[in-house]
């Protein structure tokens, strides 16, 4: 009987460490201009190489502009592609609602990938103590 124990508890150690193994990250975008398209290109890079990583881009500051309606990058490409393409792989994406209020932007400025989060630095903090690893490119 305690064999069966023990190997019923094996088991479930091995099973939980497998859901344990999914990698999560949380990319930290604060500047559009010099952090967008690195981040995104560094995400789907990411995703090639683990496509089961869960990952949540928080945007605060001047690193929102590349999620409004419009937004180019310094070569004149669309970042909406681009972010659609993460989105579909299951990339979340965070917009500071402090940012907002400071930069008198709203909501519907911004591409329908973008969610938002009361304030993207307590976001950011929260991922990090559920484990996420931390990337600002």
């Amino acid at each position: 009987m305690k064999i069966r124990t023990l190997l019923a508890a094996l088991v479930l150690a091995i099973a939980a460490a497998g859901v344990c193994a999914q990698e999560t990250v949380v990319y930290h975008i604060a500047d559009s201009e010099t952090q967008a398209l690195a981040g995104l290109r560094s995400l789907r890079n990411h995703l090639d190489t683990d496509p089961k990583a869960r990952i949540t881009v928080v945007a605060i500051a001047q690193g929102v502009d590349f999620l409004m309606e419009g937004a180019k990058d310094a070569s004149g490409n669309l970042y909406v592609g681009l972010i659609s393409a993460l989105a579909s792989r299951g990339v979340k994406f965070e917009v500071c609602e402090i940012t907002l209020a400071n930069r008198n932007l709203k909501r519907d400025q911004f591409i329908q990938e973008a969610d938002f989060t009361p304030s993207g630095v307590v976001q950011l903090s929260r991922l990090q103590h559920q484990g996420y690893a931390y990337i600002k490119p």
